[in-house]
């Protein structure tokens, strides 16, 4: 059976999958002259672009829909070897404690302003997960969770990008403002606080090496926690209208739909991804036995390759129609959520930090 939904899901894939490789390939390129968009963002956007126009074209449907689901969850996974504690080790306790408040407050906010923005709960909570984890890598686990749909997914990821560029930019300026030439506060606010690691990097290289090390631990710690979010959020209630933790049973809203009476709402569970647990499996590895440098390099290098094209994959499903009717208010619900996100960093900064 396994291998019959296989060959079903490979049916078809090559000329979606070729496309959403040249986008990535192309917007690499691009990426070495505008370095502060990045291949991720420049990907979603020539996706969107060339899927609204000349690749509009149905014979790519299932290659896309393969390069946004399969290559992001392969990503996810060999992210799992750039972890080790003892690189978490450096950041301390404080920065730990930290770092948990800092995503539990962006979840809570984010998702407390999506509902004051006119939002649903899955994409309050791509947006969450997207600003306190990791960007794109954190909603493409996410959203089978919530069981997104396409539009919430590529809307979120693009804002969500959108925002960490613009965070990328204004952060080092803050931190020299506020933190002068300290390496720890400054560390913790742009690893606390942008969005995707690559931005992380780019930000911290504004300021200086020291900087671009201390703050990858801190994002580090973020990406690490994502399975903790993707658990959390596998116990949420996604039906409108109820509450966030409780969900009806299967067989009880059976009953109540043939009986015609309300089902009582109880708590559930999901079980964790595949892709999660590959996830941890690796972080294990890498923590307790080891893995060579050369694998490490070539895990990095391949799992970069795998999350640019599936965002471009992504971009290429996004229709205008959705954004035109989405965008301004998202964009807008997006800059809150990030301007949220820096006021409560400063003040966590300030409690740990001094």
């Amino acid at each position: 059976m396994k291998i019959n939904a296989l060959k079903k899901e490979l049916d078809g894939v090559l000329p979606g999958l070729a496309a959403s490789i040249a986008i990535s390939l192309v917007s690499q390129f691009f990426a070495r002259f505008l370095p502060t968009l990045g291949a991720a963002l420049i990907a979603i956007l020539l996706g969107m672009l060339l899927g609204n126009t000349v690749l509009n074209r149905p014979e790519l449907s299932s290659g896309t829909k393969f390069s946004e689901k399969r290559l992001l969850e392969y990503a996810i996974v060999l992210n799992g070897l750039i972890l080790d504690f003892q690189v978490l080790k450096s950041a301390g306790i404080k920065g730990f404690v930290f770092i948990l408040l800092q995503m539990g407050l962006t979840i809570f906010v984010t998702y407390r302003l999506g509902k004051v923005f006119g939002f649903g709960k899955r994409f309050s909570l791509l947006m969450g997960a997207g600003n306190a984890v990791c960007g794109s890598s954190a909603i493409g686990t996410v959203s089978p969770v919530v069981q997104a749909d396409n539009k919430e997914k590529g809307i979120s990821i693009t804002i969500v990008n959108l925002t960490g560029t613009a965070l990328m930019i204004l952060l080092p300026l803050l931190g020299a403002v506020l933190y002068g030439s300290d390496t720890l506060r400054t560390s913790a606010l742009i690893g606390g606080t942008v969005q995707s690691v690559g931005q992380v990097v780019a930000a911290a290289k504004l300021v200086n090496d020291d900087v671009v090390t201390l703050a990858t631990v801190f994002k580090l710690m973020r990406v690490l926690l994502i399975v903790g979010v993707a658990v959390l959020y596998g116990r949420m209630n996604m039906n409108e209208g109820e509450s966030l933790f409780t969900r009806k049973k299967r067989s009880e809203i059976t009953a109540g739909e043939e009986s015609g009476a309300s089902a009582t709402p109880a708590a559930v569970s999901y079980g964790v991804p595949w892709f999660l647990t590959g996830f941890v499996v690796f972080f294990l590895i890498r923590s307790f036995i080891g893995v060579p440098d050369s694998a490490l390099i070539a895990s990095k290098a391949i799992s970069t390759q795998f999350e640019v094209a599936a965002l471009a994959a992504i971009g290429m499903r996004v229709k205008f129609a959705d954004i035109i009717k989405e965008g301004p208010k998202a964009m807008l619900y997006g800059l809150t959520v990030g301007a949220a996100q820096v006021v409560m960093a400063v003040v966590l900064i300030r409690v740990f930090f001094g």
